[in-house]
C-alpha cells in the first residue's frame, strides 16, 4: 500500500499519469465492443503473454486497413495504366489504318487525275487538229467566195456591154427596115438579125452562168456559216476542257504549297532552287505554240495552254522538292511518341536541357527508315548518340537517327525515302530502347514534327 502511494507522486511528476488515464478511459469505452485479449507465448521453461488492449487492437486494424486500401489503390492504378496503354496502342493502330487508307485514296485520286489529264490532252490535240482543218476550209471557202464575186462582176460588166450592143443593133435594124435604103438595107437587116440572135443566145447563156454562180455563192455562204458554228462549238468544248484542267492544277498545287509553307520552306524560293539545281531539262514541261494564223496577234487558247503547262510544271517541281525534303515518318509499326522538341528535364541529370529532336519508343530492332532521298554523311558510333546515321538532303537539310541497335548503310551511300538504314536500339546516352530523330536546316536543329505534320494529308 505504501509502494502504490509513493508511485503516484512520481507519475504525476513526469506527466504520464493523465495520459495513462486517458488511455485507460478509451480502453474502457472500447472494451464494450472490442474485448481485451492476451497473446500467450510458451517456451520450454516458462509461459508469457502479451496483452492486446482494445486501443492496440484498433490501431492494428486501422493499420491493416490502410495497407489494404493502399494495395487496392496501387493495383487499380497499375490496371488503369495497362488498360490505357492498350487503348493507346489500339488508337495508334486505328490512326495508322486511317492514315494508310487516306494515302491509298489520295494515290488513287492522283492516278485518276493523271488519267483524266492524259485523256483531256488527247482530246485537246484532236480538237486542235480539227480546228486547223476547219480554218483551212474557211480560208478556201473565202477564196472561192472572192472568185465568185469577181466572176459576178465580170458577168455583170459583160451583161451591160451586151445590153448596149443589143440596143445599138436594134437601132441599126430599125434604120435598115426603112424602104428608102433599098437592097443594101435588106442585107444590113439580115446581118443585124443574125447579130441579134447571137447576142440573145449569149445573154441567155450568161444568165444561166450567173444563176449557177449565185447558187454556188449561196452554198459557200451556208457552208461557211456551218463551219463557223462548228468552230464555236469546239471553242466552247475546249473552254470546258481548259477549265477542268485549270481546276485540277489548282487542286493539286494548293496542298503542296501549304505543306512547304507549314514546314517553313518558302515555296517560290524552293522552286527556284529546284529549277537551278535539281530538275533536269527532260523533267521540265515546255510551253507550246498552237497558233496557225501566222500573225502577231496573241491567241487566247495558246495563253491558257501555256498557263496550264506552267501550273503542271510547278506541280512537278513541287513533287521533286517533296522527294528531296524529309517529310516522311522515320519509323512505322508498333511505336509511340515519347518526347518532343524543346527544353525538357534530362532523364540522366534531372536538369533542364534542350532536346534537339523527337523520340519514338518501340521494340528493339524496329526498322528505321530514311525520311527522304539523300546521301549518307556519317554511319557508325557518334558519341552520346551511340550508333547513328546522318543523311544529307537537298536545300541544306540534314537528318540524324541515333541510338540504333544496328547500322545498315555506309558513308557515301545514296538512299531513297523509305529505305531501311538501321534498327531501333539503346546505344550511347540512352535510358531505353528508342529512336532519337533530328532535322537540321543550315546546321541548326528544327522541330521534326513540323515536317511530319505538314505532309500528314499529302502523302
Amino acid at each position: 500500500m505504501l509502494e502504490a502511494t509513493s508511485a503516484r507522486p512520481s507519475a504525476r511528476a513526469d506527466g504520464t499519469e493523465p495520459l495513462r488515464r486517458v488511455f485507460d478511459h478509451i480502453n474502457a469505452v472500447l472494451e464494450r465492443r472490442i474485448p481485451d485479449r492476451r497473446l500467450f507465448l510458451r517456451s520450454e521453461t516458462e509461459t508469457r503473454f502479451i496483452r492486446l488492449t482494445p486501443l492496440t487492437q484498433l490501431a492494428g486494424l486501422a493499420g491493416g486497413g490502410l495497407v489494404m486500401g493502399w494495395t487496392i489503390i496501387a493495383t487499380a492504378i497499375i490496371l488503369m495504366d495497362s488498360v490505357g496503354a492498350g487503348t493507346l496502342r489500339e488508337q495508334a493502330k486505328r490512326d495508322q489504318f486511317v492514315y494508310e487508307a487516306r494515302i491509298n485514296s489520295l494515290a488513287a485520286e492522283r492516278d485518276e487525275r493523271a488519267n483524266e489529264l492524259h485523256n483531256a490532252q488527247q482530246r485537246f490535240n484532236l480538237a486542235l487538229e480539227r480546228i486547223s482543218e476547219m480554218q483551212s476550209a474557211l480560208l478556201a471557202s473565202e477564196e472561192r467566195r472572192k472568185e465568185v464575186e469577181t466572176g459576178l462582176e465580170v458577168v455583170q460588166a459583160t451583161l451591160r456591154r451586151m445590153v448596149g450592143e443589143r440596143d445599138a443593133a436594134r437601132a441599126e435594124l430599125a434604120a435598115a427596115a426603112d424602104p428608102a435604103n433599098g437592097e443594101g438595107s435588106a442585107r444590113s437587116y439580115r446581118d443585124a438579125d443574125e447579130t441579134l440572135e447571137f447576142l440573145s443566145a449569149a445573154l441567155e447563156r450568161t444568165a444561166r452562168e450567173r444563176d449557177g454562180i449565185a447558187v454556188m455563192a449561196e452554198q459557200s455562204r451556208q457552208e461557211a456559216e456551218h463551219m463557223a458554228l462548228e468552230k464555236r462549238l469546239i471553242e466552247d468544248r475546249n473552254n470546258l476542257i481548259f477549265s477542268r484542267l485549270e481546276e485540277a492544277v489548282t487542286v493539286s498545287m494548293e496542298p503542296l504549297e501549304k505543306m512547304f509553307r507549314d514546314a517553313g520552306l518558302p515555296p517560290q524560293q524552293l522552286l527556284n532552287q529546284v529549277r537551278n539545281g535539281y530538275a533536269s531539262p527532260d523533267e521540265r514541261l515546255q510551253a507550246v505554240s498552237i497558233s496557225t494564223k501566222g500573225s502577231l496577234v496573241d491567241d487566247p487558247d495558246e495563253e491558257r495552254v501555256n498557263d496550264i503547262i506552267a501550273g503542271l510544271d510547278r506541280v512537278n517541281l513541287y513533287r521533286i522538292a517533296a522527294e528531296k525534303a524529309p517529310f516522311a515518318n522515320p519509323v512505322r509499326g508498333n511505336v509511340r511518341f515519347t518526347s518532343g522538341f524543346g527544353n525538357r528535364r534530362d532523364p540522366k541529370t534531372g536538369r533542364s536541357r534542350m532536346h534537339s529532336g523527337v523520340d519514338f519508343a518501340g521494340p528493339s530492332g524496329t526498322p528505321i527508315l530514311a525520311t527522304s532521298d539523300g546521301v549518307v554523311k556519317q554511319a557508325g558510333w557518334h558519341g552520346g548518340y551511340g550508333n547513328a546515321v546522318i543523311i544529307e538532303h537537298a536545300f541544306g537539310i540534314e537528318t540524324l537517327y541515333a541510338h540504333l541497335s544496328s547500322v545498315d548503310v555506309r558513308e557515301g551511300q545514296r538512299v531513297s525515302r523509305g529505305d531501311r538504314i538501321g534498327g531501333m536500339g539503346t546505344t550511347g546516352r540512352s535510358t531505353g530502347v528508342h529512336l532519337h530523330y533530328e532535322v537540321r536546316v543550315g546546321g541548326s536543329a528544327v522541330n521534326p514534327m513540323t515536317y511530319i505534320r505538314a505532309a500528314r494529308n499529302v502523302f
